[in-house]
């Protein structure tokens, strides 16, 4: 089974293999129909030592296809359209879903320093789209906008890279640490915010921002649009009411909040107080994350990661405030 290596992953691999005098092709995940195990601008690399990084499927798509490129099967003129599952016994040899069926671009990678400079702009935070010619080849980076997705219009194939999803902690504090390595394991760009004098972090952690500005200047500053989510973890009412009381207002898709059940009551009543509004209040999680049975800073942590990608895939869960956070 391939692993489901990041996008970040597999363009760091591919510079380092093109590097080694390796022979590349990059197979972009164009259209799907039916039911597909991975959406449309997934990511998989290809060499010919027949080593692979990322995934297009997950079933056998990925061996099919370091087969068919090992064996020159793939022809000779790129980019190229590869189609699998069209009807249903390929579907099913491949480990296809009921219906499922994948058309995919493979381009061949020739020089390292396009990519190099993608990985420039997702280093720096930069949201960019890549934008490949399928009539000739030619590449361009473009800015993007936050709501931009992968797109295939028969001339071009757009994919969108960078921080695309963007994660805001209020307290630096141990639970945040582990909701910030969990984070940037599923590719969001994480800063935490803590203005307290009195409060020193363990110490840094790379790829996390830490601001030391106010929670509302914070809100301000980073929830922006409704690709970004907000948690307030720092146990002080001043900070996370605070951080809640913008964050509930914005266009941020998850708002959560730490705290117990009869903690959670208290800072609703407190936020109605302050004018937020019955509809603005339903959207706040509190307590926040899955009713897992979760104790330890760990376990929370993956309780709330998992409410975030609920929110995010839109996936109907039980009514937020469902568990029970000291």
């Amino acid at each position: 089974m391939p692993r489901f290596s990041t996008d970040r992953e597999v363009l760091e691999a591919a510079v380092r293999w093109l590097g080694e005098g390796r022979r590349v092709v990059l197979v972009t995940v164009a259209r799907t129909w039916g039911s597909s195990p991975r959406p449309v601008g997934a990511l998989m690399l290809m060499d010919d030592r027949g080593a692979s990084s990322g995934s297009v499927s997950g079933g056998c798509v990925e061996q099919d296809l370091l087969m068919r490129y090992r064996e020159h099967q793939l022809g000779d003129e790129f980019p190229t359209l590869v189609d699998y599952g069209i009807d249903r016994e390929e579907a099913t040899r491949l480990g296809l879903p009921c219906g499922g069926r994948l058309e995919l671009l493979v381009e061949r990678l020739d020089s390292a320093a396009p990519l190099e400079r993608l990985l420039d702009k997702i280093r720096n935070n930069q949201l960019v789209t890549r934008r490949v010619c399928l009539a000739t080849g030619e590449v361009s980076l473009h800015a993007s906008a936050p709501t931009d997705q992968a797109s295939y219009g028969g001339d071009y194939l757009t994919k969108v890279f960078g921080p695309r999803w963007q994660l805001l902690l209020i307290g630096d504090g141990q639970l945040a640490r582990y909701v910030a390595q969990l984070a940037q394991m599923l590719d969001y760009r994480v800063i935490i915010c803590d203005p307290r004098d009195d409060y020193e972090p363990d110490a840094a952690m790379d790829g996390v921002e830490r601001v030391y500005v106010m929670p509302d200047e914070a809100v301000a500053a980073y929830a922006t649009h409704p690709r970004c989510a907000v948690v307030a973890l720092s146990h002080d009412p001043r900070l996370d009411d605070m951080a809640l009381l913008d964050a509930l207002a914005s266009t941020a898709f998850y708002i959560g909040a730490l705290g117990s059940r009869r903690n959670s009551e208290q800072r609703r009543e407190r936020l109605e107080t302050l004018g937020l509004t019955d509809m603005q209040l339903q959207r706040l999680h509190a307590p926040v994350g899955l009713p897992i049975g979760s104790h330890s800073p760990p376990e929370i942590a993956v309780s709330i990661l998992a409410e975030i990608t609920a929110e995010r895939n839109r996936v109907r869960q039980v009514a937020p405030g469902s568990r029970d956070t000291t």
